[in-house]
Formats: C-alpha cells, structure tokens, sequence
C-alpha cells in the first residue's frame, strides 16, 4: 500500500526538512516489513493566490482518483498512535492501494474538500505549524510500523 503526505507549501532545507526526512527514512527502512510501499511526499504551491479553492484544486490533483483521503484538520477524530497504526493496518488489510493524507494551507483545508475526504484526523485543538504538521505525521507513520512490528519504539 502506498501512502502519500500532500501539502500545501514547500519545505526549504531546515530543521522541520531534516526532521521529516529521518522518519521518511526510518519509515521506508520498516515499510517492505509492514506491506507498506516508501512514504512519498508531494507539496504544491501557487505563489500568485493562496486560497483555499486554488488549494483544493491543486490537492485535488496531487491525489490519485483511487487513492484513501484523509485529511489533517484541527476538528478532526484524535486518534492515539495505537488507534492511527489499527487504522493503517485495517486499510491495508482491505486491499486499498493508495492513503493520501492531506494537508492544507494557513487557512485550512477547503469545507467541500473536508467533505470529499474519507476521514479527518487532528493532532489536537491547537493549530499546528504545517511545516511541523509534516514532522509531526511522518513520525505518526514510522511509529505506526513499529507498533505493527511489536517493535519496542512505542512504550506504552
């Protein structure tokens, strides 16, 4: 199963860069062990308007039409780590191919682009950096595969 991070805006090279890039690492080094395919991440931008029509359309098109959305939205479910890696599992378990998890610009993602996805997950009420937010969810993934492989990162 492939899964995706598409977001609005691009990382420069920093801190917030690094920290994604190690747990892209060590997610892709757990991924041919869970069924997971490496972890890809998209990022698109219009530097000539920031709105969230302009933003939908520009997610819409960086999701494969097969692909499972899920969005990153502060009203979303909160999920523990244990409850996001059961709904890994349970989604690769269904076959799905594709998980693209969504996140939108300084104003959110778009109210029809929230109803289109199949689920919104939040990290919290508060509002988050979206270049941590990245951070934050590719740690969530490589945590998730440790969990899956009883591996010993996870303490509960």
């Amino acid at each position: 199963m492939h899964i995706s991070i598409c977001a609005i805006g691009r990382m420069k090279n920093g801190p917030y860069r690094e920290l994604f890039e190690n747990y892209q690492k060590r997610f892709n080094q757990n991924a041919r062990l869970t069924g997971f395919k490496k972890l890809n991440l998209t990022e698109v931008e219009d530097k000539h308007s920031s709105n969230q029509v302009t933003e939908m359309k520009m997610l819409e098109n960086a999701t494969k039409k097969s692909s499972i959305v899920i969005g990153l939205d502060e009203f979303g479910e909160q999920l523990n780590s244990i409850e996001f890696a059961s709904l890994l599992k349970r989604l690769q378990n269904q076959n799905e191919k594709e998980i693209s998890f969504v996140i939108g610009g300084a104003s959110g993602l778009a109210v029809e682009f929230k109803k289109s996805c199949e689920r919104l997950i939040s990290f919290g009420p508060m509002v988050w950096p979206h270049m941590l937010a990245r951070v934050m969810l590719s740690e969530q993934l490589y945590r998730a595969t440790t969990i899956i492989l009883n591996n010993p990162y996870h303490r509960i």
